[in-house]
């Protein structure tokens, strides 16, 4: 017996030694937790192997450290994983610029507004415009760049009634100023904006409206007429909106967010967030809806969809109205509040119908805000006759607030 001993024991050895050297090499392994893979029975698995920042696989704790070792192993101790969370409809850019910008969600008041807008004024003074005032008649007022801001709500204040230019034109006399509603269908600027703009009283536009007390704009815009004003508000250079991404970035990955779906996007846009994506600073996975839009028409009709690893460009996001809280939204019956109006089409069918068929032709996904009934009603039909359902192309409403009885017959002939 003293002789076989230490041969058994040797063939042991080397047997156990020749079975670790048989598990396969990960980075990362994740253990005694509790994770929730929402595979089609919703398992709950308790590890998980990492290798090259991709899940290898889940499982139980003793399938995974028998199967795998890494240099790095956590025990959880119990804590909870969910995989990435997604948002299906976003403005992942806009987020990030509007974290450079005046935050009014949750403002009470315009006296609040007129506030926060004067205090964010003071410490954001780089001018974006070249021109200079002649004579400075306020502390706030003296700096040529542009304010921008957004989240006001009237409903949210006691008095429910659309503010006016007034009061921010005696502040910002020689400071552009567009402080957006918080559902980005309405905007109040002030005189200064509206002249660079080149609006009057007498300016008309398809699709928008210019409120007017007498003969003069008050300062409110509605839909596309809030288009005139982004027109000629100076463009964000390339080194701010890359800031502006990661900033976004940052906020988004603290909470679980790691794929958006964002909601009209130019070329420019997307070709930053390619940049960034392909240099390993931006981990944000991207299905991008370009913008209703000749250049992107010009390119990407031209070149068809674009995917990446991180990136998906294969969407139109198109508009067919506007909201219910400026009153854009467009509806079979009279506002409640409004008597005789039912809002409008930001985009007259005839357009639908031209880009319908291409996008379908061309193998892209069309995705349409609607709010209103009518408007809805109006884009199902156009898809109804466009849409190739055996192309999987998979057409979008977004939003769908308002709808008709009819329109549920419309979405079942479109599955």
């Amino acid at each position: 017996m003293s002789k076989r001993f230490p041969i058994l024991l040797f063939a042991a050895s080397t047997f156990l030694y020749s079975c670790s050297r048989q598990k396969e090499q990960a980075d990362l392994i994740l253990h005694n937790a509790i994770i929730y893979s929402v595979d089609s029975a919703f398992t709950v698995r308790e590890a998980m192997a990492v290798k090259n920042g991709i899940i290898l696989e889940v499982g139980s704790n003793a399938e995974i450290l028998g199967k795998y070792t890494a240099a790095e192993l956590v025990d959880v101790q119990k804590k909870i994983i969910f995989p990435g969370f997604i948002d299906a409809h976003c403005h992942f850019v806009a987020y990030g610029l509007g974290l450079r910008q005046v935050n009014l969600v949750g403002t009470t008041s315009f006296k609040e507004i007129i506030s926060r807008v004067i205090d964010f004024s003071k410490t954001n003074k780089s001018s974006l415009d070249n021109t200079s005032p002649t004579t400075a008649n306020s502390a706030a007022g003296n700096d040529t760049s542009w304010i921008i801001g957004r989240g006001w709500d009237q409903n949210d204040w006691s008095l429910k009634q659309y503010p006016t230019k007034k009061e921010l034109d005696s502040i910002f006399p020689y400071r552009p100023v567009m402080l957006t509603r918080i559902d980005g269908h309405a905007a109040l600027v002030n005189s200064l904006a509206l002249k660079k703009a080149g609006i009057n009283g007498q300016t008309k536009i398809a699709g928008g409206e210019i409120l007017t007390a007498g003969d003069q704009p008050t300062g409110i815009l509605i839909d596309r007429a809030v288009d005139l004003v982004n027109n000629v508000i100076p463009q964000t250079r390339e080194e701010d909106l890359s800031e502006a991404l990661m900033s976004a970035q940052e906020k988004c990955l603290a909470f679980g967010l790691t794929t958006v779906d964002d909601a009209g996007l130019m070329k420019s846009d997307v070709d930053i967030v390619d940049q960034l994506q392909q240099s390993g600073k931006l981990k944000m996975r991207m299905y991008a809806m370009l913008s209703d839009s000749l250049p992107n028409y010009d390119f990407y009709l031209k070149n068809g969809p674009y995917k990446t690893e991180r990136l998906n460009v294969r969407a139109f996001k198109f508009y067919a109205d506007g909201a219910m809280g400026s009153r854009g939204a467009c509806l079979f019956k009279d506002y409640s509040d409004k008597k005789d109006w039912k809002g409008f089409l930001l985009t007259p069918r005839a357009h639908f119908e031209k880009y319908a068929a291409l996008l379908n032709e061309k193998g892209f996904q069309m995705n349409t805000h609607c709010i209103g009934d009518s408007a809805l009603g109006m884009v199902l039909q156009v898809y109804k006759k466009y849409c190739d359902k055996k192309s999987m192309h998979r057409w979008r409403i977004e939003h769908a607030q308002i709808l008709d009885e009819e329109d549920f017959k419309n979405y079942k002939l479109l599955k």
